[in-house]
C-alpha cells in the first residue's frame, strides 16, 4: 500500500501516517513510499519527523494515544 505523511503536525506535535485513500488524508503530505504494513511506513516517517504515529482511522495498529 502507498503511505504518506502529514507534513503539518497535529496540536500534540504528530504527523500522522496514511494510507491513500484514507478519509482523512491531508492536502500537505509527503509520499513515504509503498509498504507491506504500517510499521515501516511509520519507520520511515520519522526519519523526517520523529514525532510520527499511525492515523487511528487508517493504521490503527500503528497509532498511539
Amino acid at each position: 500500500m502507498k503511505y504518506y505523511v502529514n507534513q503539518h503536525a497535529q496540536a500534540n506535535g504528530d504527523h500522522e501516517v496514511h494510507v491513500e485513500g484514507c478519509n482523512y488524508m491531508p492536502t500537505n503530505r509527503s509520499y513515504l513510499g509503498d509498504f507491506t504494513n504500517c510499521a515501516d511506513a511509520v519507520r520511515t516517517a520519522k526519519k523526517l519527523y520523529p514525532q510520527s504515529n499511525g492515523c487511528f482511522y487508517c493504521s490503527r495498529p500503528c497509532h498511539t494515544t
